[in-house]
């Protein structure tokens, strides 16, 4: 007695294909973002002219129009402290690499308030300080 073998199923759409675009997408859009800590609040940096665009990798910190800091999640006196541990960190790993500061400082900070925070930044060891700026 002769069987007859079962009939073959058509095959379905492969999926594999598709699976490996969508995964090749996923991890090229993973390597092309940057990833940014959040600014506090928002700034309005001086205009002025530059030459030189900031350092994305450089410890940041922020001053609003009122004159309160701002560093990572921190505000006010924290900010500051947060800056001081966040330096010493990076002074252990690199050495001198975090003596470089930016400054984000809202054009209408009042300069008495940037010439209050000048000797506070210094004995926290920062001997050089960038403000960023917007290009005219």
């Amino acid at each position: 007695m002769r069987i007859a073998p079962p009939p073959r199923r058509a095959l379905s759409e492969p999926l594999l294909p598709m699976i490996n675009v969508v995964f090749l997408l996923l991890v090229f859009f993973l390597l092309a973002a940057t990833l940014a800590r959040p600014a506090p609040f928002t700034v309005t940096p001086p205009e002025a002219r530059s030459d030189t665009a900031p350092d994305p990798g450089a410890l940041t910190l922020y001053l609003d129009a009122k004159g309160e800091t701002g560093f990572g999640t921190e505000r006010g006196a924290g900010a500051l402290a947060a800056l001081g541990q966040a330096a010493e960190a990076a002074r252990a790993q690199c050495g001198d690499c975090a003596d470089t500061l930016q400054l984000r400082a809202d054009a209408g900070v009042p300069g008495a308030a940037l010439a209050d925070l000048l000797p506070q930044l210094a004995a926290l060891g920062f001997r050089d300080l960038s403000l960023v700026v917007r290009a005219k």
